[in-house]
């Protein structure tokens, strides 16, 4: 006899506990640590899904009390144990229940239709299938005439093309296949396969480069890999770097994850990947239908891939013998969820790696602070290249401040500066990138004689006038209405946008050179599966001469005609209630200027700014990590901000404002008289209204936890978490570091 440790599948916090079943004799082969199972629970024996965590000899309660399993739904082999460790290790550090945690590293619970490719083949020699040809046709049998004269010209078609496009019933093709006249074939096929060809050609490393790869392999071989930090500059060569370590790591006989943010996983990036390693790499990404995801997770599963890439959810791609893990532009938010669990990639790929004994190999040209103070502690070892590989020169860089150009009377949105530029490289024939980090029109709309802003009437956010769809859209809920003319306060016409957006920069940008040929690539236009590649590709093949967009144009892109980038309001990112908005600032600013002059023509960037004195545009423009870090890291030393202390958010939210104002203080005050003492330091911001009190009419209040380790801030959480209940109309999540300001 044997029993399940199941985990149920319902996400509540006094169920987040294992429960004992029976595996029936006929299930006893098929069960298995990380089988999704179902079950009957209650004393209604309701039907559920749960997971099995573990499998014991020996009951842990009277036998005769136990129920049994009823059937598995997942019919693969053992998932991964190391992926239920990995659930268990962000349940504990991230707050959430246990099924929560394994819904995040199992995430094809069910299995999906496989793809077939069927094929007709003729089952006879030419010369009996002619003489059954004469006798169809004597008897008039059409579709059998039809169906027989093609095989005997291709000997095999595909079903699908006999189908559709001969217009054979199933019917003919069966009492064919019952006279053995023909016979058919099916094999798998997967969704989403490779589309490249792999190259002859190898890009041979320069000499840093191959200082870096071999220092590296060489903890592979001897079993001791670490965890790494490559700070290489845009266009150092950090790729080529991780593809030689990943190389050995398949010479072992192992597997590779690459991770790269959503927006930078483009045809073009993903092309270099496929031309080393051919149909033995493979990509997921939230465009991938759930079809697609489900193949890949078998191809893994199979042995039939070596390479993952994708973004922070390829992490639990079922490989069983991982050799390194690759976190491509580490710095990205991208990397930690905003849904709960609000796990950080990077965090949890240590833990991944630690339980494959993989190497982790983090790179970026502007790492975060808190990986570059960990390196430079000793916990990653540290690389840094600081000229490209190639020996192309860095931008020229040029801050242009737009007070002074609003003083000379130019109140246009480019500056005398840009625009020159702009002509210039439009008469040469070079292409233009134009960065901006706010999509649609205008940023917000509002009323000139009262001040009223068109707020959202579910969220606590002004409304984006979207001026080609005619619409104001809400980007936290998706509301939309038409175009407002009339206050609603005050009845003024005097309503109008403020501030602008990609859109309106595109309708500017064609009203100044109507010759150019204009994209624009923002979260508007790549909604469609395929926009990001098509956008991307028409530029790379010179379709456009002046590409616009958001933050998604600077993701390691490499466009060798390049030769000017603008950077149209450089401290947007600057001005928000954000403890890192100075290292986003640097970090966009720095990566954006990357994507001039990387071909054989120098290159020109111009950063427009109201703020061209403030030290991350400032360092930024020169490229000078170091002169930021230093500067950032001893402001964040002073307010004890990570990585010098640890930071706990605590949200709680509530569809009634009163239920989730009055528990907010009620918690704060037990933290304060249960926990915090003389020897247990940590200091309570709040609470107090989200920066957004209402979303999607759920009301938000928030209260900071700082401390200066990360354990503290753990035993808070459990606290919480094993003490307080709360009113079942209040909802409590957690964010360690959080990302974003909320």
């Amino acid at each position: 006899m044997k029993y399940a440790n199941i985990i149920v599948n319902i996400s509540n916090e006094n169920l987040d506990r294992t429960f004992q079943y029976i595996i029936p004799s006929p299930l006893q082969s098929v069960v298995e640590i990380g089988s999704l199972v179902r079950i009957p629970f209650g004393k209604s024996n309701r039907i559920i899904e749960g997971y099995v965590i573990d499998i014991v000899n020996t009951p842990e309660f009277d036998k005769d009390k136990l129920k049994e399993v009823i059937d598995v739904i997942v019919d693969s082999k053992v998932t991964e144990s190391r992926l239920i460790k990995l659930a268990a290790f962000i349940r504990e550090n991230y707050g959430s229940t246990m099924i929560n945690a394994l819904k995040i590293v199992l995430p094809v619970k069910k299995k999906i239709k496989e793809k077939q490719e069927k094929s007709i083949i003729l089952n006879i020699s030419e010369e009996e299938a002619k003489e059954k040809l004469v006798l169809f046709t004597k008897k008039h049998q059409n579709a059998r005439v039809r169906l027989l004269t093609e095989l005997i010209k291709e000997k095999v078609l595909d079903y699908s093309l006999v189908t559709s496009k001969l217009n054979i019933s199933k019917a003919t093709i069966t009492y064919l296949t019952e006279q053995e006249i023909v016979k058919t074939e099916s094999k798998r096929i997967y969704r989403n396969a490779a589309i490249g060809e792999m190259s002859a050609n190898k890009t041979i490393l320069n000499e840093h480069q191959q200082i870096i790869a071999d220092d590296i392999i060489k903890d592979i071989r001897n079993l001791t890999p670490k965890k790494y930090l490559i700070r290489g500059i845009t266009g150092s060569g950090k790729t080529e770097i991780y593809m030689e370590v990943i190389d050995e790591v398949i010479r072992q006989g192992r597997q590779a994850i690459v991770l790269i943010p959503e927006i930078a996983l483009t045809y073009q990036t993903v092309m270099r990947f496929y031309k080393r390693y051919g149909d033995r790499v493979s990509t997921l990404h939230s465009k991938l239908s759930q079809g697609e995801k489900y193949d890949q997770f078998e191809r893994a599963k199979n042995h039939e891939i070596d390479v993952m890439i994708g973004p922070r959810s390829a992490l639990f791609v079922p490989f069983d013998n991982i050799g390194v893990i690759v976190i491509d532009e580490e710095h990205e938010g991208s990397y930690k969820s905003e849904k709960m669990p609000r796990y950080h990639a990077r965090e949890v790929a240590g833990e991944l790696a630690r339980l494959h004994n993989a190497a982790l190999v983090l790179g970026s040209a502007t790492p975060s602070v808190n990986a570059y103070y960990e390196a430079k502690k000793g916990e990653y070892k540290l690389y840094e290249l600081n000229k490209r590989a190639k020996e192309a020169k860095l931008a020229n860089v040029k801050i242009v401040d737009l007070r002074e150009e609003l003083k000379s009377g130019n109140k246009t949105m480019f500056s005398r500066s840009l625009r020159e530029k702009m002509e210039e490289r439009l008469l040469k024939g070079e292409q233009i990138m134009l960065f901006l980090n706010r999509r649609g029109y205008n940023g917000s709309v509002s009323c000139r004689a009262c001040g009223e802003v068109i707020k959202c009437p579910h969220c606590d956010v002004s409304l984006s006038e979207h001026k080609r769809e005619n619409k104001l859209v809400c980007h936290y809920c998706g509301y939309s209405t038409g175009l407002v003319n009339q206050c609603p306060s005050c009845g003024s016409t005097m309503v109008a946008g403020l501030r602008i957006g990609t859109e309106k920069v595109e309708e500017k940008i064609k009203e100044m050179f109507p010759m150019a040929n204009v994209l624009r690539m923002d979260g508007d236009t790549t909604k469609n599966k395929d926009s990001y590649n098509n956008i991307l590709s028409a530029f790379a093949n010179k379709e456009a001469d002046i590409l616009i967009g958001t933050q998604m144009i600077v993701k390691g892109h490499d466009f060798p005609y390049v030769t000017l980038v603008g950077i149209m309001l450089a401290d947007l990112s600057l001005n928000v209630n954000d403890y890192r908005a100075s290292e986003r600032t640097f970090q966009l600013i720095t990566q954006a200027a990357g994507r001039a002059g990387r071909g054989e023509i120098p290159g020109d960037v111009v950063i427009q700014t109201y703020c061209p004195d403030d030290f991350s545009i400032v360092a930024a423009s020169h490229q000078d990590y170091k002169e930021f870090y230093d500067e950032e890291i001893s402001y964040r030393k002073m307010l004890m901000y990570p990585p010098y202390g640890q930071m706990m958010l605590i949200m709680l939210e509530s569809d009634d404002y009163d239920s989730v104002l009055k528990y907010s203080e009620y918690l704060a005050g037990k933290i304060k008289s249960d926990i915090i003492t003389e020897n247990f330091k940590a200091i309570i911001i709040g609470p107090a209204d989200a920066n957004i009190v209402k979303v999607s009419d759920i009301f938000r209040r928030v209260l900071y936890v700082k401390a200066r380790e990360y354990e503290k801030l753990v035993y808070i959480k459990d606290y919480i978490e094993n003490n307080l209940s709360s009113d079942d109309r209040i909802r409590i999540s957690f964010d360690f570091n959080p990302m974003n300001s909320i």
